[in-house]
């Protein structure tokens, strides 16, 4: 059935789950008016603000976001905080459908004692300060200390410890901001410890990422090859087709050196495996880790790990754990507090009774977890925007009522409140003077960090832009 008359779709989030949406909506044989609206004044999201400043490779994806944005029916409404400027009735009663795309935004805790010491940090505090996200750039972390531990097995984990391990001469022509740059010239942490609960065949890690810290400058990588020797299921593990990036990266630790091999380099990266922290000593602030020394039992890819009865304890200024993005609950929307996600069905909102609710949909980490990559989000995107195509048809065939007054209604009514919303050309002023602060010192850009001073910005002529350049 073709369907007639535009309908409008409002996405909440302008990270890529949100634009993967977007994309597949405006590519669909009908008109869609797609509005995505973001809580910061800038969009991209996961890929601003959580890829590490040294992959510069990876932020590339934005070219195609913006090829995005350029559609006639595509809107951008930054600086528009869902919970706080608009309520999701207003959404829902001004839109045919309504897609939550806000991503994971916390993080999961350890569950130890000691972890609200001064210096017990997440992953999601210190990977948004260095790359200069506004609710994390006064944040102030203690790295006078000579020893980090970095707790956890995945990519995250390996990129704090990649900028911890740096040199300042290595994140300079980064993206990197400059608060981060100054402390980071200052840092006198010397041994970075990497610690997984699981075994090196269960680590997370991809295995281009883990090849780098045999390339750094300054830092060398060490194992402790007691922790490198598998058990016959992890064995098995490897040997499965779904084992093979696990057998790459057992190959690249055990290239490293052991940890008993004369230091070479200022800094050592220490790659350690089957400790689970317990407990995190200090009496005003982190002083020292407490790790049960664990050991894996059971079938290959169903193992637990039990305890061995030992411990060890690693001094430490810095801890950082790195165990999980989680997702925030959204006012109004149906969440599960245990997956930190929204329920769903093939991407539409379910109540926590598992009933559909209606034109209300999700897509990216808020609906499935925080799994996969940047791309991983397309196949994600399509599903949910084809849950909503077909639906949209059922709409037409059912004698829908358009919703186009609504929403112009809706967005009139914005111009009474509060808020100065930031448009995708508003997004191009903030982006030409980052990138032209970011020239002066051979930086592909220099973040603005303070949400007042991106507003600011977007207002400006450009030929003013050029001038402050």
């Amino acid at each position: 059935m073709k369907m007639t008359g535009k309908f409008n779709v409002a996405i909440v989030g302008g990270g890529p789950s949100g634009f993967y949406v977007a994309e597949a909506l405006l590519q669909a044989d009908i008109q869609i008016q797609v509005d995505m609206i973001e809580r910061l004044p800038v969009p991209f999201g996961l890929v601003r603000y959580g890829v590490a400043p040294d992959h510069q490779k990876l932020k590339s994806v934005t070219a195609q976001f913006e090829d995005i944005a350029k559609n006639e029916d595509f809107s951008f409404f930054g600086n528009l905080h869902l919970g706080r400027d608009i309520d999701i009735s207003e959404l829902r009663e001004a839109y045919d459908a309504v897609v939550i795309a806000t991503g994971a935004l916390s993080d999961r805790p350890l569950g130890i004692d000691g972890e609200g010491l001064k210096g017990s940090v997440s992953a999601t505090e210190f990977v948004g300060w260095y790359n200069g996200h506004p609710d994390y750039r006064d944040r102030q972390f203690d790295l006078s200390h000579p020893n980090a531990v970095i707790i956890g097995n995945g990519n995250v984990a390996l990129d704090v410890c990649r900028i911890l391990s740096k040199s300042v001469d290595e994140l300079r022509s980064s993206d990197i901001c400059a608060h981060a740059l100054d402390a980071l010239a200052e840092s006198r942490v010397e041994d970075i410890y990497l610690v997984g609960r699981r075994g090196p065949a269960q680590a997370k890690f991809t295995t281009k990422e883990l090849r780098e810290f045999g390339t750094l400058s300054h830092a060398e990588a060490v194992t402790e090859p007691s922790e490198l020797e598998l058990n016959e299921a992890s064995l098995s593990e490897l040997a499965d087709p779904d084992g093979a990036g696990a057998s790459k990266n057992l190959a690249v630790f055990r290239s490293f050196p052991a940890i008993d091999h004369p230091r070479q380099k200022k800094r050592r990266i220490h790659f350690r495996f089957l400790l689970s922290p317990s407990r995190i000593l200090g009496r005003e602030a982190v002083e020292s880790v407490e790790f049960a020394r664990m050991r894996l039992d059971g079938v290959a890819f169903k193992q637990t790990l039990q305890a061995t009865g030992d411990e060890i304890v690693i001094p430490a200024g810095l801890v950082v754990r790195s165990v999980g993005y989680r997702g925030v609950e959204v006012p109004g929307i149906p969440f599960d507090n245990v997956r930190g996600t929204i329920p769903h069905r093939d991407g539409r909102v379910k109540g926590m009774d598992g009933v559909t609710v209606k034109g209300l949909y999700t897509a990216g980490w808020i609906k499935r977890g925080p799994s996969g990559v940047i791309g991983t989000n397309r196949a994600c995107g399509v599903d949910t925007a084809s849950a909503i195509l077909s639906d949209l048809a059922t709409l037409a065939s059912g004698g829908r009522i358009d919703t186009t007054m609504k929403r112009e209604r809706f967005l009139n009514s914005l111009q009474s409140r509060p808020i100065q919303l930031v448009n995708f050309e508003g997004w191009h002023r903030i982006d030409a003077l980052e990138k032209t602060n970011g020239a002066t010192s051979g930086k592909p850009r220099e973040k603005i960090t303070s949400v007042q001073a991106m507003l600011d910005v977007s207002k400006r002529e450009r030929s003013l832009i050029a001038a402050l350049g």
